[in-house]
């Protein structure tokens, strides 16, 4: 069923690191927020990597993102997608990336798991011009990575941000 993108980026002028997802799943998308589904590890494992506390309400978690100068978005604007399942992703309209790089300072976009960085390379890259940085993806699904790795792997996010 085509679907289109319901939130809005995650960003301010301060934001140095772009986290991009795929698509927002089902109920990420009944919430109009990222990463809405339980078991998503991705609020977790951005608390730990940035020695906070977990966040569980959405100002809790624009906070999380906002105050470690991050931004937070998606590649795909509008697909055809089937519940949550990435790998029946098609016919793909991507977001446009061009105002958050140009509102800030973006030092480094990172993105979560092989399909966002799949139709990142298809539809972004060439636009932009600016090569992203692949992390393991903290869905439930990708069950061979536990926390404790995601966590180390995801620490690269803190080498791109500047200290305050």
């Amino acid at each position: 069923m085509r679907q289109l993108h319901p939130i809005s980026p995650l960003y301010n002028k301060d934001s140095q690191v772009l986290i991009l997802g795929s698509f927002p799943s089902v109920k990420s998308r009944e919430q109009a927020f990222f990463y809405g589904h339980p078991q998503n590890r991705f609020w977790r494992v951005i608390a730990e990597v940035f020695e906070s506390p977990q966040p569980f309400t959405v100002e809790e978690k624009k906070r999380l993102i906002l105050s470690n100068r991050l931004a937070l978005w998606d590649v795909i604007a509008e697909c055809e997608i089937t519940g949550s399942s990435d790998s029946s992703i098609k016919n793909v309209v991507p977001n446009d990336i061009g105002k958050i790089i140009s509102d800030c300072d973006i030092k480094a976009i990172f993105v979560n798991g092989r399909t966002a960085e799949k139709y990142y390379i298809r539809y972004t890259e060439p636009i932009i011009g600016k090569k992203a940085i692949c992390l393991p993806s903290t869905s439930p699904a990708n069950a061979a990575w536990s926390i404790e790795r995601l966590c180390e792997k995801w620490k690269l996010l803190r080498e791109h941000i500047d200290i305050l």
